[in-house]
C-alpha cells in the first residue's frame, strides 16, 4: 500500500471515510515498472505518468485515478470498463532525474536552502528541506485495497515530494524480489465534490494511514479534530491528523504510521488539498514541527511554461 496511492472523499456522517469520491480524475498512459510494497504490507503506488497526459488518456488503474480533476477532464477520459490498470512502481533515481517541473519554471522557494515542489495541473506549489527528492510533475502516489485486483484508489495525490526513498528494504512477500519503502511523502491534489475543507482533511487524512499502514484493519487508526490554518501565503483552510497505532508487525517494513491533510478552497473556486503522510514512532521519523513548517510554505502560483 505505500508509493503510488488513492483518494477518498466521504462524507463527515459516513461510516466509512473512505468512500470513493464523485469526481475521478483520467490518468494517461503508466509508464512505470513493478508494484512497490508499503509500510503495511499493502500497495502504495508510484506511477510515472507519460509526459503526454493531455493527448494519451489511455487510464490506469480502471481508468481513475481520483485527484479530483475538472469537469473537462472527466468529459474526456476513456469509458473505464476498456480500461485496464497497469503496472505500478517503486520511486527510482531515475524518475527523480527527470525535470520535475516538465517545461514550468515554477516558483521560487519561500524558505532558503529548500526546494520546490510545484503541481502545474492545479497550480499550487510548497517547499521541502533539500533531503527531499520531487518527482516528475506527471507522478502519481496512491493507495488501494490490498485485494482489489483494479487497484482503485482510496487517496492519491500528484507531483509529490518523497523522503528517503528507500528508507526500508525488505521481500515481505518472498517473491524473491527487494521492496523498498519510502519514509514520508508529501503532494497535492483537487477535491472536486467534496462537500467541505473539514470532510476533505478529515477524510483524506485517515485514508493515507489505513491505506498505507493499517489496512484491513480501520479500526487502528484514529483521526484528531479539524482545525483552521492558514499558509504563510494566507490560504485559509481545514487540517487534521490521522495515526495509527498497533500496526502488526509482519515484515521488517510494517510500522506505524501518521498522515496530515491541509484542504482549501482555490482562488478559481475549487477544493485542493495538501497532504504529508509518513512512518512514525521510529527513529527518523519526520517531526510535527517540520510537516508545520512545509504546510505553512503552501500557496497557488500561475504556471508558465517555456
Amino acid at each position: 500500500m505505500w508509493p503510488g496511492e488513492q483518494s477518498p472523499a466521504g462524507g463527515p456522517d459516513q461510516p466509512n471515510p473512505y468512500k470513493e469520491p464523485p469526481a475521478p480524475w483520467n490518468a494517461p498512459t503508466v509508464t512505470s515498472g513493478p508494484p512497490g510494497r508499503g509500510p503495511g504490507g499493502g500497495r502504495t503506488r508510484l506511477l510515472a505518468i507519460g509526459a503526454a497526459a493531455a493527448v494519451v488518456v489511455a487510464a490506469a488503474v480502471t481508468g481513475t485515478v481520483l485527484l479530483g480533476g475538472d469537469e473537462d477532464d472527466r468529459a474526456a477520459g476513456p469509458d473505464p470498463a476498456a480500461s485496464s490498470a497497469s503496472a505500478s512502481a517503486s520511486a527510482s533515481a531515475s524518475a527523480s532525474a527527470d525535470d520535475p517541473r516538465s517545461g514550468d519554471s515554477g516558483p521560487a522557494p519561500t524558505v532558503a536552502g529548500w526546494t520546490v515542489v510545484a503541481n502545474p495541473d492545479r497550480g499550487i506549489a510548497f517547499d521541502v528541506p533539500a533531503s527531499w527528492a520531487p518527482q516528475s510533475r506527471d507522478w502519481v502516489t496512491y493507495v488501494a485495497e490490498d485485494d482489489d485486483p483494479d487497484e482503485k484508489p482510496l487517496v492519491a495525490m500528484k507531483a509529490p515530494a518523497v523522503l528517503q526513498e528507500e528508507w526500508c528494504a525488505s521481500d515481505g512477500d518472498r517473491d524473491g524480489s527487494v521492496d523498498h519503502t519510502p519514509l514520508a511523502s508529501a503532494g497535492t491534489r483537487g477535491n472536486n465534490g467534496a462537500r467541505s475543507t473539514g470532510e476533505v482533511a478529515r477524510t483524506d487524512s485517515a485514508a493515507w494511514v489505513y491505506g498505507a499502514y493499517t489496512q484491513p484493519d480501520r479500526d487502528k487508526v484514529s483521526t484528531g479534530p479539524v482545525t483552521s490554518f492558514t499558509t504563510a501565503s494566507g490560504i485559509r483552510g481545514s487540517v487534521a491528523t490521522s495515526r495509527s497505532s498497533g500496526v502488526a508487525k509482519k515484515d521488517k517494513c510494517d510500522v506505524d504510521g501518521k498522515a496530515t491533510t491541509f484542504a482549501f478552497e482555490t482562488a478559481d473556486g475549487d477544493f485542493a488539498s495538501w497532504s504529508f503522510f509518513g512512518a512514525a514512532g521510529v527513529d527518523d521519523e519526520v517531526p510535527e514541527t517540520t510537516v508545520r513548517e512545509i504546510l505553512a510554505t503552501v500557496r497557488e502560483y500561475t504556471p508558465s511554461y517555456s
